[in-house]
């Protein structure tokens, strides 16, 4: 059905390629004109640009121009022409679509056509990749293009400080990865001051390698953590609990589906060894979730496939691409489950500061745009998800690769015999071969085996993928066999005979210099690497060197029949089988592409159903032995109708994942509005009237209603509210000439609580309210949001199981947020008065203070920070509880707390935290706030 929806949809294909054919015609009449200009009339062009877009100028209109300009300056600064695909990609591209372009077609040239048009805009342009590695060279190397045409270029990159930031996404044009773009959108709504923000909005993105990061990568969120509660020992027992489960007995697990749950017997057992008698009598629910971490992390990750152990620490390994995704956590407590399993240091629980799905994030430019080789088979999802069409773009040159049809074995090491044969045959030839598998044990395993056969090789996987550029830059030299996982090295063109610039580096090394310094620069002081900077005139002599041992080799590659692509196992995904096709034959070059299977990998086993049963029953009868392999249409279909099985998964857990987050979105969305308006200057002095009054109607309504009498009113709730709003016992009700009629009642309330107000206002001076009342909403917003956040982590956990009472999980979900998300707002702004209500003025401090969002101060942004605002905890608390007792002893009247607004609690006179409001810090002295400490059961 999704194939036949892509089809539908992009039958008028064929028109719009029509369409980019005749712009490319009128782009290459310009050619002739633009050649004529020197450099600083060809620089003069983004000026003259600028201004006709600033004066009304559509993109479009300007895009024949522009696009000429971009092709001569690149012509200039880099030596590359764009070819005529090259421009209809570009356009692709500008229309918001995806551009498929197989390999080696030059998508990272193509990007600066597009790139350049829409920065004229003046909003920015995010080039968005895969890696840092790709992010610093393509600015690097492109950036020469926009920098001849006078743009500025930005890079981000992972561990650069905010202020080196500022300046790199006020450039023109911006590189850097889809992780670092997120994160620093989430950052941004933390921040206390408009200063500190580092973007300036969402125009246009360009997204390297789309299908990898809006695909691939989609089914795990951005997430910012803190340090939240210390649980290392739990994890530790559960771990322990763990040892000799036995499967189908203890537990019940689906591969396939990566689920897996304790049978009775299982639990019980489980259970006896924690000393628990019922993990799931636990009402925060934590000890289930500690099983189901517990059991996951032993019985469905595993090491060197899911995760690594490096140097004591446990890290993700991207099932897509085999890199090791640094920084990355898994949440909910299952990274901390793995490190107690391989008995590694077990870190703090995070808590979740911010979140945002990649598809909410990339959601949020005006236009969004992508490229890559391999996205029709995800056309569908590209369109329904992101709106983002696919269009196939012509290659320059027709492809000439042989593809072969699929070898079949019946079990792993007949595949991987068959595999060593093939290599050990093609590298004596020298036929260079690049072999793909899908995990670090299968790399290492085919490693081994081609140890022993003495074949010299490379093996890359997230294990040393700090080499992956220069490995794969050099796959295609004479006799080169290269071993790579899920094809890591996306973004670094295979070149036959070599990459002259790559051999250069290592020229140079043998030469005794240090590649990485430039002419006349030294090395830093105590760095490993202490050979000196080669001069100009040695680079140029490497680079001769290198350029004629690539051509010769060259010769010999295309002779031997070019790159041999090995696949020794289908990915669940058809476009990672594509991409790894499509490393050979780029640019019309030879190659060959072949794929090696047996019918015990995991794809055939767990998705293969009756038709590997099929296979291996037909195997058996006509008497092949291990060694001969099959090929046969029954085995490609039983191979393409599990991928589309696997496809088809992976899409409903990724549209899951973004069906949870847009519930979350539209609550995300007006937070960080409304924080963006406080710190662009918001004055929440004019509204601080109405919040007050909305505050107090509330409570009048909740304990005054208005069709009863007087007598049956709850004074006393009103009088206590008052008291702990603003932390002062001299209003009292029952003294307001009301008239039976609460909203005279409301008034007289909201005449004292604005005159409280004022008379802060006047202590502090109105500038120094003005900046307090901003700084004290950013906080409880933050504070507000991050609990709500929490909430939300633990009913996603678990809503799942409403399913079992027939009831809709995601309408749950929606009704329950929505539901908390109404109390969070309901509730801010009565913390929000509370807190400047009770502001009291101490000693001054030397210095303003700075101070994260979340630390628990205010930062104050203007002269009066050196006034410390902030009232001392305990001494607080204590004044308060004395205030209620000398009232008891006069027997005034005690308020009672509104029942609906927070859980009431009984006035003894003997009770010392009677008067405590629940969100004070508890007068014991623990730091807490009353309500998690001596107040928790109340």
């Amino acid at each position: 059905m999704m194939g036949f929806l892509s089809k539908l949809l992009t039958m008028g294909e064929g028109k719009q390629l029509k369409g980019y054919r005749a712009m490319v015609d009128k782009i290459n009449a310009l050619e002739p004109s633009v050649q004529e200009l020197s450099d600083d009339e060809l620089r003069a062009l983004t000026p003259a640009f600028k201004e006709r877009v600033a004066n009304g100028g559509s993109l479009e209109s300007i895009l024949p121009e522009a696009f000429a300009a971009v092709r001569e300056a690149s012509v200039r600064s880099t030596g590359m022409r764009h070819f005529d695909v090259q421009l209809i990609g570009a356009m692709a591209l500008n229309d918001g679509q995806i551009a498929e372009m197989k390999t080696g077609e030059g998508k990272t040239l193509v990007s600066t056509l597009a790139g350049y048009l829409n920065a004229l805009a003046g909003k920015g342009v995010h080039i968005v990749t895969v890696n840092d590695y790709l992010a610093r060279r393509d600015s690097e190397w492109m950036g020469r293009i926009y920098r001849f045409m006078g743009m500025n270029v930005g890079l981000v990159q992972n561990g650069m400080r905010p202020a080196s930031r500022i300046p790199a996404y006020a450039a023109d044009v911006t590189y850097g990865t889809n992780a670092e773009f997120g994160f620093d959108y989430l950052r941004d709504n933390m921040v206390t001051r408009a200063s500190q923000r580092v973007q300036r909005g969402h125009f246009f993105a360009i997204v390297d390698e789309v299908d990898s990061i809006l695909i691939d990568e989609a089914r795990t969120p951005l997430i910012i953590s803190g340090a939240g509660v210390k649980a290392s020992d739990t994890y530790r027992k559960f771990a322990q609990a763990m040892f000799g489960l036995v499967r189908d007995e203890d537990y019940e697990m689906d591969e396939a589906k990566r689920t897996i749950v304790a049978t009775e017997s299982g639990l019980a057992k489980i259970e006896a060894r924690l000393g628990i008698d019922d993990i799931y009598a636990d009402p925060s629910g934590q000890m289930a979730n500690h099983l189901q971490q517990a059991l996951r992390a032993h019985f469905l990750f595993k090491r060197d496939v899911d995760y690594v152990k490096i140097n004591g620490e446990i890290k993700i390994v991207d099932e897509n691409t085999g890199r090791i995704m640094e920084g990355r956590r898994y949440s909910e407590g299952l990274h901390q489950a793995i490190e107690a399993k391989e008995g590694v240091r077990i870190r703090e629980e995070n808590q979740t500061l911010a979140t945002i799905t990649l598809q909410n994030y990339f959601r949020l430019y005006e236009k969004l745009s992508g490229m890559t080789g391999t996205a029709m088979t995800e056309d569908a999802e590209f369109r329904q998800i992101y709106n983002m069409p696919v269009v196939a773009i012509p290659s320059n040159k027709p492809v000439i690769r042989k593809d072969e049809n699929d070898l079949v074995y019946r079990t792993i090491e007949a595949k991987f015999r068959a595999v060593a044969d093939d290599v050990e045959e093609r590298h004596a030839a020298g036929q260079p071969c690049l072999v793909g598998t899908v995990s670090i044990e299968s790399s290492e395993k085919l490693s081994r085996l081609l140890d022993k056969r003495g074949i010299p090789h490379e093996t890359l996987n997230a294990k040393n993928h700090e080499r992956e550029a220069h490995i794969v830059a050099q796959a295609g030299r004479l006799g080169a066999v290269t071993i790579a996982t899920n094809m890591a090295g996306r973004g670094t063109d295979i070149l036959l005979g070599g990459n002259p610039e790559v051999l250069m580096e290592d020229v140079l090394r043998e030469r005794g210099f240090n590649p990485d310094l430039m002419p006349g620069e030294e090395p830093e002081e105590g760095a490993e690497n202490t050979l000196p900077a080669p001069s100009a005139e040695d680079r140029e002599r490497a680079l001769e060197e290198s350029k004629r041992v690539c051509a010769e080799e060259h010769e010999k590659v295309l002779a031997a029949g070019g790159l041999a692509v090995i696949g020794t196992e289908r990915h669940e995904s058809r476009r990672i089988d594509n991409q790894l096709r499509g490393r050979a034959g780029r640019q019309g070059d030879p190659g060959l592409t072949q794929f090696y299977l047996s019918l015990e990998d995991d794809l055939m086993r767990l998705f293969g159903g009756d038709r590997m049963d099929s296979i291996g029953r037909m195997m058996e009868k006509t008497g092949a032995t291990d060694d001969m392999p099959i090929q046969a249409g029954m085995v490609s279909k039983a191979i393409e109708g599990a991928q589309r099985q696997v496809e088809a998964m992976h899409f409903a857990a990724r549209k899951n994942v973004l069906e949870y987050d847009d519930v979350m979105n539209l609550q995300r969305n007006a937070i960080y509005g409304e924080r963006n308006a406080i710190l662009d200057g918001k004055d929440l002095s004019a509204r601080i009237e109405d919040i007050v009054r909305d505050e107090v109607e509330s409570v009048v309504s909740q304990n005054c209603p208005d069709r009863s009498a007087s007598d049956d009113w709850d004074i006393r709730a009103v009088n206590l509210w008052v008291a702990d709003l603003c932390g002062r016992n001299d209003f009292d009700a029952a003294k307001v000439d009301h008239d039976d009629d609460p909203a005279l009642l409301a008034d007289a309330v909201t005449d004292y609580l604005l005159g409280v107000y004022r008379e802060k206002e006047e202590q502090l001076g109105a500038d120094a309210m003005r900046s307090l009342e901003s700084q004290v909403m950013l906080r409880i917003i933050d504070v507000r949001w991050m609990n709500h956040l929490q909430a939300m982590d633990y009913l996603r956990v678990g809503i799942g199981l409403r399913a079992f009472g027939q009831r809709d999980p995601l309408v749950e979900y929606k009704e329950e947020a929505h539901a908390a998300f109404a109390e969070l707002t309901a509730s801010m702004y009565e913390d929000f008065l509370r807190t400047l209500l009770r502001l009291q003025l101490a000693a001054p401090v030397q210095q303003e203070e700075e101070a994260s969002p979340l630390s628990g101060k205010v930062s104050y942004s203007s002269p009066e920070a050196a006034l410390n605002v902030r009232m001392a905890p305990q001494a607080a608390a204590q004044r308060r509880t004395q205030q209620g007792q000398a009232q008891r002893a006069q027997g005034a009247p005690q308020p009672q707390q509104p029942a609906q607004r927070t859980p009431y609690r009984k006035d003894e006179s003997d009770d010392p935290y009677a008067n405590v409001g629940r969100n004070d810090p508890c007068p014991c002295g623990s730091g807490l706030k009353f309500k998690k400490c001596h107040g928790k059961d109340r």
